[in-house]
């Protein structure tokens, strides 16, 4: 188990990556992000962050308003099913935020 209070290196490398993310927007390189394969959702990407032998990832996509959202994140060390899981769960997160904004247009 990775230590989360807010002084450790585990956080400091996340923020990191996310002001990474939000410099470099939808084009932020290899090895900081990845597309994900398997999702609904062709844009769907992966933030990879690496600390202490812990692989961590978090999913991501702009929406339509080109807003970064933040899906689900967690550590992959050992865990085989990560990918299939973090998939499933990330589209149907993006799912509910696409059906809300469908709802406030109306």
């Amino acid at each position: 188990m990775i230590k989360m209070d807010s002084s450790s290196n585990y956080v400091q490398l996340f923020a990191a990556s996310l002001l990474n993310l939000q410099q470099y927007g939808p084009s932020l390189p290899r090895p900081y992000a990845d597309t994900v394969k398997r999702s609904r959702y062709p844009k769907m990407k992966e933030l990879r962050v690496q600390h202490a032998g812990h692989p961590i990832r978090a999913f991501y996509v702009f929406d339509p308003e080109r807003k970064a959202i933040a899906l689900c994140a967690g550590d992959k060390t050992g865990d085989k099913p990560f990918y299939g899981r973090m998939i499933s769960l990330a589209d149907e997160v993006l799912g509910q935020h696409l059906d809300e904004m469908k709802r406030k247009d109306k």
